[in-house]
């Protein structure tokens, strides 16, 4: 197995990365490749992994969860969310090689600029995995199977862009898995709630990664890639907003099944504003416009995350 070392007189940036990130700044030289690589210097994707994984944690610890055992399970959320989104970008970036090299906005990643060989990216890959293995195994043995379960969906995904034009769909699967795991890790089974939030979160995938996949369909077009934006074309901003909708819609169902306060509600309410002001703001034609839009996502995700948190300290007091 190659090192992992970088190759000398390569690019020493990544053109999508926002400017003055901490990877560029503070990170050692010899590591910093390999952290573009996980997308370290753009942790937007982390966050969105983590939000189903923690909106599933409070939704379960509203009824049946301890206030420590959430905050730990909170914590192996956060460090596994963002360990195995950097392994999911990796492993996308070594089968997207070819075409990330063809791509304006991508051809400057490691693995095409020539910042990292192929063979030095799969063993940061299995490195990552390891780090996430770790984590997977804190939770019980039905939380652990499932989990795995997810490894199937991660596997396809890079290769699905190629074959359908859904591959935001798969992504929003692999993305809103955690949905299904913060239930799990308390209950060890599932039951309607996580299964809706889940069906919710995919929906939400979905619409913001189409938002994302905005900024490349002339490229993508002309390598023959596949997604939702080339799809619905002069009708993303509708598709988008009827993603959106059903999300909301499923959540809500999942708030009553789990007999959630009016606090959860208000969160959700707070959710649903966030996104109606996403789907007025986005245009399909302007590219950093929908980088903005799909970033915003993070705040939408601790909107809901906060009404859930301020249901479950009130349940827990009175």
């Amino acid at each position: 197995m190659a090192p992992l070392s970088a190759q000398a007189g390569t690019p020493d940036k990544v053109a999508d990365a926002p400017a003055g990130n901490w990877v560029d700044r503070y990170a050692p030289a010899f590591l910093r490749p390999f952290l573009r690589l996980s997308r370290a210097d753009r942790p937007i994707g982390g966050w969105l992994l983590m939000w189903p994984c923690w909106w599933s944690a409070a939704l379960v610890a509203l009824h049946h969860g301890r206030a420590g055992q959430a905050l730990w399970h909170l914590f192996l959320f956060l460090v596994g969310a963002f360990v195995m989104r950097g392994a999911g970008c990796t492993l996308n970036d070594i089968v997207d090689r070819d075409i990330d090299g063809q791509v304006e906005r991508t051809r400057s990643r490691p693995i095409p600029s020539g910042q990292v060989s192929t063979k030095a990216a799969v063993a940061w890959l299995g490195l990552q995995g390891l780090v996430g293995f770790v984590v997977l195994l804190q939770f019980n043995a039905y939380a652990i199977g499932l989990g795995i379960a997810s490894l199937a969906v991660v596997a396809v995904y890079p290769f699905m862009k190629r074959i359908t034009s859904w591959p935001q769909a798969v992504l929003g699967v692999a993305f809103s898995w955690g949905a299904l795991m913060g239930w799990a890790t308390v209950t060890a089974s599932l039951a309607w709630p996580a299964v809706l939030l889940f069906i919710g979160s995919v929906l939400w995938v979905i619409a913001y990664d189409t938002i994302y996949a905005c900024q490349d369909k002339e490229d993508d077009a002309i390598v023959g890639v596949r997604s939702t934006a080339l799809l619905f074309g002069e009708r993303a901003r509708l598709a988008v907003g009827a993603f959106y909708a059903g999300c909301v819609v499923l959540f809500a169902l999942a708030l009553a099944l789990n007999d959630a306060s009016p606090l959860s509600f208000l969160g959700l309410a707070g959710f649903a504003a966030h996104l109606a002001w996403q789907v007025m703001r986005f245009d399909h034609r302007d590219g950093a416009l929908c980088l903005e839009v799909f970033r915003s996502n993070r705040n939408a995700g601790a909107i809901l995350f906060a009404g859930l948190v301020a249901d479950c300290l009130w349940q827990w007091a009175f």
